[in-house]
C-alpha cells in the first residue's frame, strides 16, 4: 500500500523549484540574522583555522632550516648533533646503570672532547675530567619521602677558559646527562641534550673563541635514578663554588618548542634569555604549572636544594608520546628543534659569560648581605611565536597589571562625567559588575558542556582516551559544545538586565548592554590578571594581553558605529581585526598548552574505579574549554549578537554529537602514541639459593585498564590462560608493595594484575640471589638502643638499575644521608616505612648500619630491578602487540627480620 501511494506522487513533486523551496522551508527558515550569523562564524572559523595552521607550524619548527653537516664550522649543526644521537641511542643502545652501554656513553663523550682538545686554539685553555662520585641524601620525590645512596656513578666534564683565568672565576654550566630510563634508547630524553652540549663545545673549539669566563659542560651520568649525577657535582667537585650561572638541557619528548620551563633564583637568568636567544621559546607561566607536572630535573640541585645558582630549564616538550618509551629513537626526533636549540645556545652561553651579573657563590652570598637582596626576584616574560620575547620585570609588572583594573573602576565614571553625575556612574558600575558575571558564566560553561559531553560518551562507549593517538580528534570534540556553553547566557539571556535607564543616559539598551557585556569581559581579566600576581605567580601576562588588546578593539568598534551603525557587519570586523594579535597568542599558547597535555595524558597514572576511568578524558575536555573560553572569550561581547542564534546552536550542538559520535569510532592508540605497559617478573626469594615464588605483575599508566590490554592482545591472554570473561575478580591483584623496586613510580599504578610463573626457569639462569646478613655483631648502646651491621649482596644479577630497602620498626638512626631518616612513608596503609634507594656497581657488597631504639625487631625488606629477563618473560613481552610499549624487568623480593 504505500509502495502504491508513493509510486502515486507526482513525478514534479521531486524537482519543482517551487516544490523545493517548501519542502527546505519546512526544515529550516533561515532569517537574514541567522545568514549574517553563519558568515561570522564561518570567517572566524577560517581565521582561527589559519591561525591555528601558523602555530602548529612554530610549535614544531617547520620555520627552522637544521643546517648539514658541511656547515661552516663556527656554526652549530643539527645534522652533525644528530650523528651523536645516533651512535648514543642507536650504536651504544641502552644506557642505563648496570648495563654497559652506559659506561661505552660515557667512554664516547670523553673521547669527543679529547678530540676537541686536540685542535683547540693555543689561546684557550681546555681541562677534561671524568669523576667518579659518590654520596648520600633525602629528598622528596613526586610528593614522597625517600633517601638515596649511591655509588661509582660517572661524571664526564670540560672547561673552556682563558689563558689568565683564575680556578676561582664565576663560570657558567651547561648541564645534560647521558643515561636514560629502563627500556629506552633515551634519543630524546637525553641523548639529544648531550648532542647539542656536543656540538655547543665542538663550535665554541673550532671558531677559536675565548671565553671572557669559564664555561664548563657537564655529562652527568645519573640523571633518571633521582639527580645523582647534578646532587654529586654540587656536593663534591672542586668546580662547583664558581659556577655563577648554569643552563639545565632537558627533554621530555622528542622535539618541538624548546621552552624555558624554570628560571631563577632572581630574575637575570631570564633577562638575559630574552636579550640573547635567537629564537625565544619561553613564558614565567610555565613556572606556574611546574610544580603539577609529575617529575622533575636537575634544575633543582642547581638553583634550590644544593645551591642557589641562577640559571635557565630548557626541557623539549613535544613528542611526549615517546618519553620514556622503547619509541624515543633517532627516527622520532622531530627536525629543526636541536638547530634552534643549539643557536639558542650558542648565544645565550655567550651572552651569560660577558654579563657583570655572573658571580661565584662566594660573591653571591655577599653582595646579597650587603644589599639585602631577594634570591626570589621574579619577572614576567613570553616569547609572541618564537619571533621576539617580551620581559619585564616584576615591579614593573606590578604597575603594568594594575592598570586594566584601575581602567575598569574608573571607566564608569569617565563614561558619566559629566552628563550621568555621580549616582548614575554608580548604577554603570553596577552594570559592569553584572557584565562580569555574565562573563564569567560563559567562560564556567565553556568549561562544564565539554566536560558533561565527555562523560555522556564515555557511558556509551568502549574505552576512554579516543583522542590520544589523533590530538586533532579532541579539538574537533570539545571545541563546538565549548562554544555552545559560551554563547548559553546570551542565548538565554537577550536581554541584559540593565541597571541603568536609556531614556535618561539618552542611549538604546542595545549599546548599553554591549557596553556593559564588553566592561565585564574587560574586569574579568583584569581581575585575574592582578590576582595572578598578587598570588605570587607570573603567569598573568596572558589575561594582561587580553585585556590591553580588547581596548582599541573596543575604540575601534565604537568609531565605526559612527559610520557603519550598531548592527553592521562592518562594525563587528572593526571589532575584531585589532585583536587578532591577541587571539593569534592566546591560541598559540593555549594550543600549544593543550597538545603538551593530550600527548602526557598517556603516562598520568591509571586512577581507582569507578571514576578513574573518565578522568583524562574530563582533564582534557576542561583545558580545552579553558582554551577555547580565553582564544573567543574576548570576541564574545561584540560578536555574541551574531551567533547567539538556534540556528547557530543546532548547528555546534550537532556538531558535537557528530564529532563525539565519530571520536567513538577511533581507536586510541598507534605505534606513533603507544599505549604504556609495565611487565615485572616478580622472584620472591629467602637466601642466596631458594626461591619461594614468582609471577607476571602488569600494570598501565592510563585510564584504559589491564582488562583493555589483554583483550587487545590475545597472544599475551592466551600465554596467561586467562580466559575469555577475565575481570578484576577473577584474578589475583598485584598490590602496590610488590612494585616497591620502582617507588614511588608505583603510586601512578591502580588495579594491578598478577599471574603465575615457573619459577624453574628463574633457577636455571642465575647462581646466587640477592640476600642480606649481619657481617659484625649488634652494639648495645645507651639508652636501650642497639646498632646492627647489615652487608647486603647483589648475587649474580646481571643487569642491577637500583635497590630499595624498605625498613619499617623502631628504627632511630642508620648510616645514610648523614644518619638522617626521611620522613616516614605508608605503603597500602602499612606501618610507617622508611625506604632507601641504593644504586651503582661495585665488586663489593654495600654495607651499611641500623639503629633501632628498643629490642624490636626490624623488619627490612629488599627488592631489586634487574633488567635482564628470563627467556620466558622476554618471550612473553614480545607477544604484545606494537602499539604497546611494554617497560620489563625483573624484580628480587625478600624479607628479613633483624
Amino acid at each position: 500500500m504505500l509502495r502504491k501511494i508513493i509510486y502515486s506522487i507526482p513525478v514534479d513533486f521531486f524537482f519543482t523549484k517551487k516544490r523545493k523551496k517548501k519542502l527546505m522551508a519546512l526544515f529550516f527558515r533561515p532569517t537574514a540574522g541567522d545568514v549574517a550569523g553563519f558568515k561570522v562564524l564561518f570567517t572566524l572559523g577560517i581565521m582561527y583555522g589559519l591561525i591555528s595552521l601558523l602555530a602548529y607550524s612554530v610549535i614544531h619548527m617547520k620555520f627552522i632550516t637544521p643546517l648539514g653537516v658541511d656547515a661552516p664550522l663556527d656554526r652549530f649543526s643539527e645534522a652533525r648533533a644528530v650523528e651523536h644521537v645516533r651512535v648514543l641511542a642507536k650504536d651504544i643502545g641502552g644506557r642505563q646503570e648496570g648495563r654497559p652501554g652506559l659506561r661505552q656513553a660515557a667512554e664516547y663523550i670523553k673521547t669527543q672532547l679529547e678530540m676537541m682538545k686536540e685542535r683547540a686554539s693555543p689561546n684557550v685553555r681546555i681541562e677534561i675530567e671524568e669523576t667518579i662520585i659518590n654520596g648520600s641524601f633525602n629528598m622528596i620525590f613526586l610528593g614522597h619521602s625517600i633517601s638515596l645512596a649511591y655509588r661509582n656513578h660517572t661524571n664526564i666534564l670540560m672547561r673552556i677558559s682563558s689563558l689568565d683565568s683564575r680556578d676561582n672565576d664565576a663560570s657558567v654550566l651547561v648541564n645534560g646527562h647521558f643515561d636514560s630510563p629502563p627500556g629506552s634508547p633515551g634519543a630524546g630524553d637525553c641523548g639529544s641534550c648531550v648532542a647539542s652540549i656536543l656540538e655547543l663545545a665542538r663550535v665554541f673549539v673550532d671558531s677559536a673563541w675565548v671565553p671572557p669566563r669559564p664555561v664548563i659542560f657537564l655529562f652527568n651520568g645519573a640523571e633518571e635514578l633521582f639527580m645523582l649525577g647534578s646532587h654529586g657535582f654540587m656536593t663534591t667537585h672542586r668546580w662547583r663554588d664558581t659556577i655563577g650561572a648554569f643552563i639545565d638541557v632537558e627533554a621530555s619528548g622528542t622535539g618541538g618548542t624548546d621552552l624555558v620551563c624554570q628560571s631563577g633564583p632572581g630574575s637575570w637568568p631570564s633577562y638575559i634569555y630574552a636579550q640573547s636567544a635567537l629564537h625565544p621559546m619561553a613564558n614565567s607561566a610555565a613556572q606556574d604549572l611546574f610544580g603539577a607536572v609529575p617529575g622533575d630535573t636537575d634544575y633543582r640541585m642547581f638553583a634550590q636544594d644544593y645551591g642557589d645558582i641562577p640559571g635557565l630549564d630548557i626541557i623539549f616538550l613535544l613528542g611526549g608520546y615517546f618519553y620514556h618509551t622503547s619509541s624515543d629513537t633517532v627516527e622520532r626526533l622531530l627536525p629543526g628543534s636541536i638547530q634552534a636549540r643549539g643557536d639558542n645556545l650558542v648565544s645565550v652561553v655567550k651572552a651569560f659569560t660577558g654579563s657583570s651579573m655572573l658571580q661565584n657563590a662566594y660573591e653571591r652570598e655577599s653582595l646579597r648581605h650587603a644589599a639585602n637582596q631577594s634570591r626570589n626576584e621574579q619577572a614576567v616574560f613570553f616569547d609572541y611565536f618564537s619571533w621576539f620575547l617580551v620581559y619585564y620585570p616584576r615591579q614593573l609588572a606590578m604597575l603594568l597589571h594594575s592598570f586594566p583594573l584601575a581602567i575598569y573602576l574608573l571607566m564608569p565614571f569617565f563614561l558619566g562625567f559629566p552628563s550621568r553625575g555621580f549616582s548614575l556612574s554608580f548604577v554603570t558600575l553596577l552594570d559592569f559588575v553584572k557584565g562580569m558575571f555574565h562573563h564569567a558564566l560563559a567562560i564556567l560553561l565553556a568549561i562544564i558542556f565539554p566536560i558533561i559531553f565527555a562523560i555522556l560518551r564515555l557511558l556509551f562507549s568502549a574505552h576512554s582516551m579516543n583522542w590520544f593517538s589523533n590530538s586533532y580528534l579532541a579539538f574537533l570534540m570539545f571545541i563546538p559544545c565549548s562554544l555552545v556553553g559560551l554563547l548559553t547566557p546570551r542565548f538565554f539571556w537577550r536581554n541584559f538586565p540593565l541597571s541603568q535607564n536609556d531614556s535618561v543616559v539618552n542611549s538604546p539598551k542595545e549599546e548599553l548592554a554591549d557596553e556593559a557585556r564588553f566592561w565585564g569581559a574587560f574586569g574579568i581579566y583584569s581581575f585575574m590578571t592582578l590576582g595572578y600576581l598578587i598570588a605570587g605567580l607570573n603567569g598573568g601576562f596572558v589575561t594582561f594581553l587580553l585585556a590591553v588588546c580588547m581596548l582599541p578593539a573596543w575604540i575601534s568598534f565604537r568609531l565605526s558605529m559612527k559610520f557603519f551603525g550598531h548592527e553592521s557587519l562592518r562594525s563587528t570586523a572593526c571589532y575584531v581585526i585589532p585583536l587578532v594579535p591577541c587571539l593569534m597568542y592566546s591560541l598559540y599558547f593555549g594550543g600549544f598548552l593543550a597538545v603538551f597535555l593530550i600527548e602526557k595524558m598517556g603516562m598520568t597514572g591509571s586512577f581507582p574505579p569507578p571514576y578513574g576511568y573518565f578522568i583524562p578524558d574530563i582533564v582534557v575536555a576542561a583545558t580545552i574549554g579553558l582554551v577555547t573560553g580565553w582564544c573567543f572569550g574576548p570576541l564574545l561581547p561584540v560578536v555574541g549578537r551574531w551567533l547567539a542564534r538556534s540556528s547557530i546552536m543546532h548547528f555546534l550542538l550537532h556538531g558535537s554529537i557528530i564529532a563525539l559520535a565519530l571520536s567513538s569510532q577511533f581507536f586510541p592508540y598507534s605505534t606513533d602514541a603507544p599505549k604504556r605497559v609495565v611487565f615485572q617478573h616478580t622472584i620472591r626469594t629467602s637466601g642466596a639459593s631458594h626461591v619461594e615464588d614468582t609471577s607476571y605483575e602488569f600494570a598501565v599508566v592510563d585510564s584504559n585498564s589491564l582488562l583493555f590490554v589483554f583483550n587487545y592482545a590475545p597472544e599475551v591472554a592466551s600465554e596467561l590462560h586467562i580466559g575469555s570473561e577475565l575481570s578484576f575478580d577473577t584474578v589475583n591483584q598485584s598490590l602496590r608493595e610488590n612494585w616497591m623496586g620502582i617507588f614511588p613510580i608505583s603510586y601512578l599504578f591502580s588495579r594491578s594484575l598478577k599471574f603465575p610463573a615457573n619459577m624453574d626457569d628463574v633457577l636455571k639462569q642465575y647462581e646466587k640471589f640477592p640476600y642480606l646478613r649481619t657481617y659484625r655483631p649488634q652494639v648495645l648502646l645507651d639508652g636501650g638502643s642497639r646498632r646492627i651491621y647489615l652487608e647486603f649482596d647483589l648475587g649474580s644479577l646481571k643487569e642491577v638499575w637500583v635497590s630499595v630497602l624498605n625498613i619499617t620498626g623502631p628504627l632511630s638512626s642508620w648510616s645514610f644521608a648523614d644518619n638522617a631518616l626521611p620522613a616516614p612513608e605508608t605503603v597500602d596503609n602499612g606501618p610507617p616505612s622508611y625506604i632507601c634507594r641504593l644504586s651503582g656497581a661495585n665488586h663489593k657488597n654495600w654495607t651499611f648500619w641500623l639503629e633501632a631504639r628498643n629490642s624490636e625487631p626490624l623488619r627490612v625488606e629488599v627488592a631489586i630491578v634487574d633488567q635482564h629477563l628470563t627467556e620466558p618473560a622476554n618471550k612473553l613481552k614480545g607477544l604484545f602487540p606494537n602499539w604497546m610499549d611494554v617497560t620489563a624487568f625483573s624484580s628480587f623480593m625478600s624479607s628479613y627480620f633483624i
